[in-house]
């Protein structure tokens, strides 16, 4: 029971104390599953991003079920679902409430301006640990500039056919992991 209640935290601090989404929630995700609790290694969390990019849902909240059921089974899944939930259902509400009557003023969107430019700096923090656990050789790197520059290439044709040049983030992983295969060889070996 003691697990159930620390991991509910973890995932509501989680939760209530990081804006902009699921991307600037990788940071915190970082440093209380890994480097606080143990509950997955970088690699596996990397793993969990991957997987969450391309399943349903905000991908903070499909990693927090991933290491909620690999810690617990399906409660342990649910109990860290609903941690991570739980403050943004709070806080949304509240600010709902009394949103709508400040939105217009300067201050509000002023504010609104700098915590965008905060987030930005919280995801390329996340992405510099990422690429470091994740681009470690050459075909690797090979693997994210195939995807860079086919997502670059379809950001540019989206602009001017958004219908056309729509593409699912399953597209990238598939992408991906077929080039991994490919780059690796496909001898099923993974290299010491």
């Amino acid at each position: 029971m003691k697990e159930l209640w620390d991991m509910f935290w973890a995932f509501a601090r989680i939760g209530g104390l990081t804006f902009g989404g699921g991307y600037a929630m990788l940071p915190m995700l970082q440093r209380e599953v890994v480097e606080k609790h143990g509950w997955a290694t970088e690699e596996e969390l990397a793993d969990y991003y991957a997987i969450g990019q391309c399943t349903p849902g905000v991908i903070a909240v499909n990693t927090a079920t991933f290491i909620g059921y690999r810690q617990a089974g399906i409660i342990g899944g649910i109990v860290a679902t609903l941690g991570v939930v739980f403050p943004s259902v709070v806080i949304i509400t509240v600010i709902a409430a009394f949103l709508t009557n400040f939105s217009e003023l300067r201050v509000i969107q002023y504010a609104f301006e700098g915590i965008r430019v905060c987030v930005c700096v919280l995801i390329f923090n996340a992405v510099q640990k990422l690429w470091k656990k994740s681009v470690v050789d050459q075909p690797t790197a090979a693997v994210f500039l195939l995807v860079f520059l086919i997502s670059a290439g379809l950001a540019v044709g989206q602009s001017f056919y958004p219908e056309l040049f729509s593409v699912s983030p399953i597209v990238y992983v598939v992408i991906a992991g077929v080039a991994g295969v490919i780059l690796h060889g496909g001898n099923g070996k993974k290299e010491a």
